[in-house]
């Protein structure tokens, strides 16, 4: 075996599970040995770093199997609005906002803000003083813009749009400013400032090191948005290093052509040293609380009963397309309908070929629990999203799908219990990036979920890990501990697996490995 390039020691190795090795030898980002810390001394070299982990417990590197960290830095920068809890202190903080190139930009706005009321700008106007202002709804499917910003961007009217999308009007066809879906807030985003490249460069290697601190040692980029991604990783990577690995399936949209799909195919394996473009991904739908998850029934306000691509059978042949050429798929399906058209796309290509998984998943019936483990389709699922709902169910998410469909809130227990494979994230910048918060959460959902039994221990750390890779089609090389596999690791001041779900939520991470290289030493 070559010297090791590091060697931690005086561990409690889980690979998930608990195995009674105390030390890890890692060379050319692989692990190359277990032991004990007499094996260590004997794998150490010269130029071997060994770290002393003073008894913490040592797992796999935490993965967050759904993540924007790029794009989120771009869509989700300004004002902070997540702290906002009625339309008083949105006001308050909208008056106080920091201007940015002569906008106000804010993010994170809780739809229950509005208290039932319709979103308009109204509601906001006189306290900005015509300044252009655009406002991310926490779920990233929605924006709120002035009249000054729809100006800017040649918004006065509604239009129709290939996807699912909505300039929201009034009975005059005056916008309210209720920007809804992709296609519609793009209009408005193409004229918004944005930072410059450097700016971007520094953010994002700060987001992720921030990320690393948390556990964090790779992530599922749910996008390949922005101003040329590869680009800017490479940037990145040709100064230093990233501080998580990353893995990135770029986006299909409604209208997508064969020339489209053949420019997908092409950019898969694209790829840096710990970045690499591999999948694509769907959308089937888009929120409930914007009216735009695909349910089987209408929602309380008579919407959802719309596909995000207004045409689900194109949808099933561009899957189809991919499939064939070997490229994994991530379908974005929250409302049941949406759930149910994605298994049968999968169900009707047959056996074989690449792994395929459903992101968000948040209420599915009975009938399709045991489809995703019959299929091989992965559930992708945030348990931290839990928190923008309500345990007396008086939230918008729960109003709007009534009794039923909220009693059947983010069913983690029930599809783990069906044999689906369940890999956990946070969506970031929808959730928090924390992945501590992700494993408690996970174990003890909030919100309308919080009647509903949550993970053990084990199976929240599994669902960062075993399952996650898993859901990527990479279990031969990521995952667990073992000789041979990719040296991502992460250190707890606490075991994640017995520890309490909140003890957890706050546990010192006291070294985070992405390849092989330390990224966080805590």
């Amino acid at each position: 075996m070559p010297a090791p390039d590091l060697v931690l020691v005086n561990a409690r190795v889980r690979t998930p599970e608990l195995t009674g090795h105390t030390a890890l030898a890692v060379h050319d980002g692989r692990i190359t040995a277990l032991g004990d810390d007499t094996d260590a001394r004997a794998w150490a070299g010269p130029g071997t770093e060994t770290v002393d982990l003073g008894g913490a417990t040592l797992t796999p590197g935490l993965t967050d199997a759904h993540s924007h960290p790029v794009w989120g830095l771009e869509m989700f920068s300004g004002t902070d609005l997540s702290a906002v809890r009625d339309l008083d202190g949105l006001r308050a903080a909208l008056a106080g906002a920091e201007r940015r190139a002569g906008w106000v930009v804010g993010y994170a706005l809780d739809h229950n803000v509005f208290g039932g009321r319709p979103v308009h700008r109204a509601l906001i106007e006189d306290v900005l003083d015509g300044v252009p202002a655009c406002l991310r709804l926490y779920d990233g499917h929605s924006i709120l813009a002035t009249g000054p910003a729809l100006e800017a961007a040649g918004i006065d009217g509604p239009r129709s749009f290939a996807q699912r999308s909505e300039i929201v009007c009034d009975a005059d066809g005056v916008p309210t400013g209720h920007l809804i879906e992709h296609a519609a807030m793009d209009l408005l985003t193409a004229v918004v400032p944005v930072p410059p490249a450097a700016e971007r460069r520094t953010r994002l290697v700060a987001l992720l090191a921030e990320m690393a601190a948390t556990g964090l040692a790779s992530a599922h980029v749910m996008d390949l948005g922005g101003h040329d991604v590869p680009g800017l990783l490479a940037a990145v990577e040709d100064e230093g290093h990233l501080p998580v690995r990353l893995r990135l399936a770029p986006w299909c949209m409604p209208g997508a052509d064969e020339t489209d799909l053949d420019e997908l195919i092409a950019l898969q394996n694209r790829s840096g040293r710990l970045w690499r473009v591999a999948g694509v991904k769907f959308f089937m739908d888009g929120t409930v609380e914007g009216g735009t998850a695909w349910l089987e029934h209408a929602d309380c306000h008579g919407q959802g009963t719309d596909a995000f691509w207004p045409d689900p059978a194109a949808y099933s042949a561009a899957v189809r397309r991919l499939h064939a050429a070997g490229v994994g798929t991530a379908t974005h399906a929250i409302g049941d309908a949406a759930v149910r058209h994605v298994l049968d796309t999968v169900e009707a290509l047959g056996p074989g070929g690449p792994r395929h998984r459903v992101e968000h998943i948040e209420t599915v019936p009975d009938d399709q629990l045991g489809r995703f483990a019959a299929l091989g389709v992965a559930a992708s699922m945030q348990p931290p999203h839990t928190a923008y709902t309500r345990a007396d169910r008086g939230d918008e998410w729960s109003r709007r799908l009534g009794d039923e469909r909220a009693g059947r809130a983010w069913r983690l227990r029930d599809l783990r219990d069906a044999g689906a494979t369940l890999a956990l994230g946070s969506d970031w910048p929808i959730a928090h990036h924390d992945a501590r918060q992700v494993l408690a959460t996970a174990r003890r959902p909030c919100g309308a979920a919080s009647a509903r039994p949550g993970l053990t221990g084990l199976e929240a750390l599994e669902g960062c890990t075993t399952h996650a890779a898993f859901a990527a089609g990479e279990e031969a090389v990521a995952g667990r501990i073992a000789p041979g596999f990719r040296a991502d690791l992460t250190a707890f001041a606490v075991d994640p697996v017995e520890a309490p779900a909140d003890e957890t939520a706050e546990a010192p991470v006291r070294l985070t490995v992405a390849g092989g290289r330390v990224t966080h030493r805590g």
